[in-house]
């Protein structure tokens, strides 16, 4: 090194070392990037990507508009040109006058907080070409109108997709606060962040999943999932926790919780303060929660009607002989909801009355408006996953996770990966971040029953979904019911939840909309004092109508939810202890089946 005067001047021995270390790491990393990439396993094309014809079908429909209107085409190209033109001059003024003029037109958008993207010309011209970029996008594809509607919906959303992966903010070289980690760090966050990177890759066969939380700083039975109880019974696909009292008398009638098979059961009991396991027990009321078998290959022909069989019917006559009744309150949430609904048909056609009354959270039987999922729910990715599963026995976690987030792809995947990857950071030690993360395998033919008989053909509602030598139809359900949906809910949109329960038999209806989404506005503890609800007894009109005319209510439904369950609950008895003679503990709550993971 030459100093201004001229001198050699000897780097410090401590940098020579960190660059020798730094180079090392470098190779090492690199050598496990290309084991592992080497080694990951290949998938169907189809859970990547729509196929061309979409893209063909808005290619030529949009020649089609530019042949018929010249003008329309150039009107674009030229605000396009006119913008980017703009865009430069104003990065050369402003690095001849060496400061940026304050702009008051670029919308507030997180990624770019960093205050360069204000002040530095350089960033500045980046992210404002970015935006001209992304909104000719926007405005080229909403001008395809000869393709079909939900064409033009997945249009939209892989566009929008194509958009949010091309942010400036995703690429070392135009990301200011990935370079000043780097320059502050000596170049460390790097080599964290590929160290991160190789991980990831390596936990999951190559696939890119990024992790969202510190799993190290979570232990399922230690500090979350901690409410006492203990399994009571177990089969080949779920277990059944019975939790322990803590009130002296309990109500006769017994709550039996059906959480969904998608996810682990303990978001209900992540912790004492949130936990809604623990609240429940709390009322005075005898707890079994259903804790589901995470699926491999040995459940690969396993169907929703075995879920009803081995799952719900079992766990409802299980539930009835250890607290010796005739009946018990059900819940069940998400798919779980579905199912419970499914159960319920089957029952009234059997001529059943086991069950006294249903609560469902977030929980969609009528398909009719696929909503967000429209992209994932057409033909070539449905056959793209059947082809899959045809293969691996079951629909893995990462295909539902990574489905999940590119729902929500800037705040659960490329913002994470960008503090993993490019930053060198840690993942927060967040729990709902952790259990999001700890996803469950699918059973194949379940999967395919649900992608085809619910989802695609909403055979619930139209001419009934053959099950068990029964033909089931949303009318059949007529219990008692309470049904809570989450008004930002964006994988069972409320609006949908609600033109369901419409539809069912039961006389007694009660409809809640919580705030939030489909975790926040469930796991929504009265403590908190956080999120309101909506309710309103007249359910005959439509969606808008309902909530135009519904009284709102400050702090959580979960008192609401417990007066109307207090009803139905029976007589206060003695406090019940877990399981009974022909039921003995087999293992203490949260059980063993919650332990395995996905990629076991």
């Amino acid at each position: 090194m030459t100093t201004s005067e001229g001198r050699n001047e000897k780097l410090p021995d401590e940098h020579i070392e960190r660059l020798k270390e730094n180079v090392n790491k470098v190779e090492e990393l690199s050598k496990r990037l290309v084991e592992v990439m080497a080694g990951k396993k290949s998938h169907t094309p189809a859970l990547d990507g729509p196929n061309q014809e979409l893209f063909a079908k808005a290619a030529t429909a949009y020649l089609s508009e530019a042949l018929q209107n010249p003008a329309k085409l150039l009107e674009h190209q030229i605000q396009f040109w006119g913008k980017s033109v703009l865009n430069f001059a104003e990065a050369q003024q402003a690095l001849t006058k060496g400061e940026v003029d304050d702009d008051d037109s670029m919308r507030p958008d997180k990624r770019f907080s960093n205050p360069m993207w204000e002040t530095n010309p350089y960033f500045r011209l980046i992210r404002q070409q970015y935006e001209t970029n992304a909104a000719a996008i926007a405005r080229a594809v909403a001008s395809v109108d000869d393709i079909d509607v939900k064409d033009k919906q997945r249009l939209q959303f892989f566009s929008q997709q194509i958009i949010d992966m091309m942010s400036p903010t995703n690429f070392l070289a135009t990301n200011p606060d990935a370079l000043e980690k780097a320059v502050e760090t000596e170049g460390q966050s790097l080599i964290q962040g590929l160290e991160n990177l190789v991980a990831d890759l390596e936990a999951n066969d190559g696939e890119m999943v990024v992790r969202l939380a510190d799993e190290s700083a979570f232990e399922v039975g230690q500090n979350i999932a901690t409410t006492p109880g203990d399994v009571v019974y177990r089969n080949r696909l779920m277990e059944l926790i019975q939790y322990k009292p803590t009130t002296e008398t309990v109500h006769e009638t017994p709550l039996l919780l059906f959480p969904p098979w998608i996810n682990k059961f303990y978001i209900l009991d992540l912790k004492a303060q949130n936990s809604m396991i623990k609240w429940v027990t709390e009322q005075g009321y005898t707890l079994f929660v259903v804790s589901w078998a995470n699926a491999s290959e040995a459940h690969a022909d396993v169907g929703i009607d075995d879920y009803i069989d081995e799952g719900f019917l079992t766990a409802i006559e299980q539930v009835k002989s250890i607290c010796n009744v005739k009946q018990v309150n059900a819940v069940g949430y998400c798919i779980a909801g579905t199912t419970l609904s499914l159960t319920l048909a089957l029952l009234k056609q059997r001529g059943d009355t086991s069950v006294k009354s249903a609560t469902f959270f977030t929980a969609l039987t009528d398909f009719g408006d696929q909503g967000e999922f429209t992209p994932f729910l057409q033909n070539d990715f449905v056959d793209g996953i059947e082809d899959q599963i045809s293969k691996d026995g079951v629909l893995k976690a990462w295909v539902i996770g990574r489905t999940m987030s590119f729902l929500r792809s800037n705040d659960l995947i490329y913002g994470p990966a960008i503090r993993s990857y490019m930053m060198g950071e840690t993942p927060p030690a967040f729990d709902l971040l952790y259990w999001n993360g700890d996803g469950a395998n699918l059973p194949g033919r379940m999967a395919v029953q649900y992608l085809r008989g619910l989802c695609q053909s909403n055979d619930f509602v139209n001419d009934g979904f053959d099950l068990l030598g029964h033909k089931l139809h949303v009318r059949d359900v007529d219990v008692p019911l309470m049904a809570i949906t989450c008004e930002t809910d964006h994988i069972a949109a409320w609006k949908d939840c609600y033109r369901g329960v419409q539809q069912m038999g039961a006389r007694s209806k009660t409809f809640i909309v919580s705030e939030s989404g489909h975790i926040a506005g469930i796991v929504n503890p009265p403590s908190k004092k956080k999120y309101g609800h909506y309710t309103n007894p007249d359910l005959k009109g439509d969606s808008n109508t309902w909530l135009n005319e519904a009284e709102f209510h400050q702090g959580s439904w979960w008192p609401l939810w417990e007066k109307w369950l207090h009803k139905r609950s029976g007589k206060q008895i003695p406090a019940r202890s877990t399981g009974d003679s022909g039921h003995p503990s087999l293992a203490p709550a949260p059980g063993t089946y919650v332990l395995v993971k996905a990629t076991d």
